[in-house]
């Protein structure tokens, strides 16, 4: 994690982590037993959240960090969603002409039209999970369980009582695309209980291979797993995605 240089006045939560400004690096997960580095910082709460760390504290700083914190996930949502949206328009172009070639001469195109299609497909969906705010309430969900649905192939190393509070469809999602993002082969997860959360570290064993579209990888993750999940995602190690997830209380 970089150092934090003097141009930092604040720390915002956005989603699971933090982020300072105006210098917009970031920390996590945000917890009270995990202060930012440099400060001396105050804790922002609002309802007893913690919504940032300030020079000095109080009700308005808290008010400030906690609209600020909005902002910046919407206008995350929105850059990415933009994003996206260009990329599957090329898509889609590309698609339309493969198909009018097809259509009128060259038959041999057709297996670039499906594969174009299915790009296309891809695409679309990568655009929806960060343009759609999920309406799922968050709930206890087994980590165990939610592996087997997005990353059957993965060695899961999971303790059986690691257990988070989210919402299973955006679990699943978010898992889904950490496997496409590192490779999905030879991958291995473990989940260590951290405070209040469980990281849950997704690791490849070779380096992933780049992505034909760099957006539906790292920054797709870290927009579901900031907004949908309100964890935070650790890309620090090499080949390893470290995702912080709020735990489940024990009964």
């Amino acid at each position: 994690m970089a150092a934090v240089t003097s141009a930092t006045e604040m720390w915002v939560r956005v989603g699971g982590g933090m982020e300072s400004l105006p210098d917009r690096r970031r920390h996590g997960p945000a917890d009270a037993e995990f202060p930012p580095p440099g400060g001396p910082w105050e804790p922002l709460a609002l309802g007893g959240r913690l919504v940032g760390w300030g020079e000095r504290g109080g009700l308005a700083a808290a008010r400030r960090s906690a609209e600020m914190g909005l902002q910046l996930a919407e206008e995350e949502r929105a850059n990415l969603a933009g994003r996206l949206g260009h990329k599957l328009r090329s898509a889609v172009l590309a698609l339309q002409e493969s198909a009018r070639q097809a259509a009128f001469g060259r038959p041999e195109l057709l297996e670039t039209v499906f594969e174009q299609a299915q790009e296309v497909a891809r695409r679309a969906a990568a655009l929806q999970a960060a343009a759609v705010t999920p309406k799922d309430h968050a709930r206890g969900v087994v980590l165990g369980a939610v592996m087997n649905l997005a990353l059957p192939s993965a060695a899961s190393r999971l303790p059986g009582d690691a257990a988070v509070i989210a919402s299973e469809p955006s679990l699943v999602e978010a898992f889904t695309r950490v496997g496409e993002w590192l490779g999905g082969e030879q991958l291995t997860v473990d989940a260590e209980p951290v405070g209040a959360w469980w990281k849950v570290s997704v690791c490849t064993s070779g380096s992933p291979p780049p992505l034909s579209v760099p957006e539906m990888g790292e920054p797709l993750v870290r927009l579901i797993v900031d907004t949908h999940l309100e964890g935070w995602l650790d890309t620090s190690r090499p080949s390893c995605a470290d995702i912080y997830l709020p735990a489940r209380s024990p009964r």
